[in-house]
């Protein structure tokens, strides 16, 4: 487990305070610099220049790539016709070929089935990433806040996501049809060799028994390709809808701020395990926050703070590095003044917290991850929220 101080020593030393955006961070190559204050007083004309012009700001957006589809298309290969012999057992063979042809028939329909949602899935899916690339487009320059077009626009992913929905729920069901047919397949290919033993066949029986065995055996295998193809379709594509709801839910936070986020924190959390081969770091207990330096500090001296494309950018670069980070987020007031003032800045403190960790929430990150405490502090004069590492 990272300690505390390897950690530190890998997201850089220098904290910058600031009081126009009202964040501070760790800041090296891992976090984002803001504009502000500098440790010395001195205000960052260049950093100023980049808040103030919110276009200026820019995120690289990565978008979830659709999960590739089987192209495969199941066709049986047809029953071969036979003569009847006029014995029992020719009886049953005759039986037996009508049960095949009435199977592969229903293969033909499944397969046609296959084909149809696999176009439908294609077409709703690039529909849905036009939309969410127009919007992304259009926030990537700054727009104004709640923009009714792209407000528009969210709907439509919306339903075009959960069209995708319901065509996985169609394929879904066409896979229990397949588990059907594989199970009618496995009977006919145990009746097929139980006619083997039953006596009183000719050869011309036995002879047919033998092309229809063959038969069925490349049907069941044709089923299980087909069952085994539709299961992995279903699979990848229901993941796949998860993450987007993910991350259409961090789009609609962008959207009501008029500025661009990225993906979810959480499907960045899992991106990064996956590109780390499941070697993440395991966050250790929750620790006491006494000389801990936050990742964040949000300073709330005004009414109208900001707060949201810096925190997101912060734990993004921090899940690139630990994907299994858990955060311990602290509400912080001032302990000057009597005991009702305290008590009312620090209730305040709490709801600004509060709006911090669903700020999180939204932007993807499980709740289960962050932890939620409060505190009194003689060295600030406004109500704070920090975030801290655990």
């Amino acid at each position: 487990m990272t300690s505390i101080k390897a950690l530190t020593t890998i997201l850089g030393t220098a904290l910058l305070v600031t009081s126009v955006s009202a964040c501070s961070f760790t800041e090296d190559s891992l976090w984002p610099s803001l504009s502000g204050e500098d440790p010395a007083g001195g205000e960052s004309q260049e950093a100023m220049a980049g808040a103030a012009d919110p276009a200026t700001q820019t995120s690289t957006v990565q978008i979830s790539a659709q999960p590739t589809l089987g192209t495969s298309s199941f066709v049986p290969t047809g029953v071969t016709p036979g003569q009847e012999t006029g014995t029992f057992v020719g009886q049953k063979v005759v039986e037996l070929r009508g049960e095949l042809t009435n199977l592969q028939s229903a293969i033909s329909q499944h397969n046609q089935i296959l084909q149809q949602v696999r176009a439908k899935v294609i077409s709703d899916s690039q529909r849905y990433h036009n939309t969410v690339a127009a919007m992304n487009a259009r926030l990537q320059v700054g727009t104004t806040p709640g923009n009714p077009i792209l407000v528009q626009q969210f709907n439509n992913a919306q339903a075009d996501l959960d069209q995708i929905d319901q065509d996985i729920t169609d394929m879904n069901k066409l896979g229990q049809a397949v588990a059907t047919d594989a199970s009618m397949s496995a009977f006919l290919a145990e009746s097929t060799s139980a006619a083997f033993s039953v006596s009183g066949a000719v050869d011309e029986d036995h002879r047919q028994l033998a092309i229809l065995q063959d038969e069925i055996n490349r049907t069941v295998v044709l089923i299980e390709r087909l069952h085994k193809e539709v299961s992995q379709d279903v699979r990848r594509q229901s993941a796949y809808i998860s993450t987007e709801r993910s991350n259409l839910n961090l789009l609609s936070t962008g959207i009501r701020s008029g500025e661009i986020y990225g993906i979810s924190l959480l499907n960045q959390a899992m991106a990064s395990a996956a590109s780390n081969n499941g070697n993440a770091n395991i966050a250790g207990n929750p620790l006491d926050t006494t000389g801990r330096r936050p990742l964040v500090v949000i300073r709330f001296d005004r009414s109208d703070i900001s707060f949201e494309q810096a925190l997101y950018n912060a734990v993004k670069k921090v899940l690139e590095r630990r994907p299994d980070a858990t955060f311990d987020l602290v509400a912080v007031a001032p302990s000057r003044g009597d005991e009702a003032t305290i008590a009312l800045n620090s209730s305040k403190s709490r709801r600004h917290a509060e709006n911090v960790l669903r700020s999180l929430v939204d932007m993807g990150l499980p709740p289960s991850r962050v932890a939620v405490s409060g505190k009194t502090a003689s060295n600030t004069d406004v109500n704070e929220v920090h975030l801290y590492l655990r």
